[in-house]
């Protein structure tokens, strides 16, 4: 099993535990959890503090975004990149300016 597929089973493990209460709701790993009602903005936060303390990185405020953080796929790419010292905002993002280039 990959480390992505392991993050990604922690996560779901994680927003059913907290936000679900445990109930048999069944969801895709690419489903938005602020359009499905999953998570809300709050959730959010909750959701980045157990990935500071369980992953032991730091969640910076420009990789507040959905594309890092609002699904269980997002953010196990997110973690994937941010454990591999890439940025956290998407593959697109090269030396800090959008595109590579200046």
């Amino acid at each position: 099993m990959s480390t992505t597929d392991t993050v990604a089973r922690a996560v779901r493990e994680f927003i059913v535990a907290n936000f679900l209460y445990g109930q048999e709701r069944t969801f895709k790993d690419t489903d938005s959890f602020l359009a499905e009602g999953i998570v809300d903005s709050t959730g959010v936060l909750q959701l980045v503090a157990i990935l500071e303390e369980t992953y032991g990185i730091t969640v910076e405020d420009e990789d507040l975004t959905p594309d890092n953080l609002d699904s269980i796929g997002s953010v196990a790419a997110y973690l994937g990149r941010k454990m591999n010292g890439v940025a956290g905002r998407g593959p697109e993002v090269q030396d800090g300016v959008q595109g590579g280039k200046a």
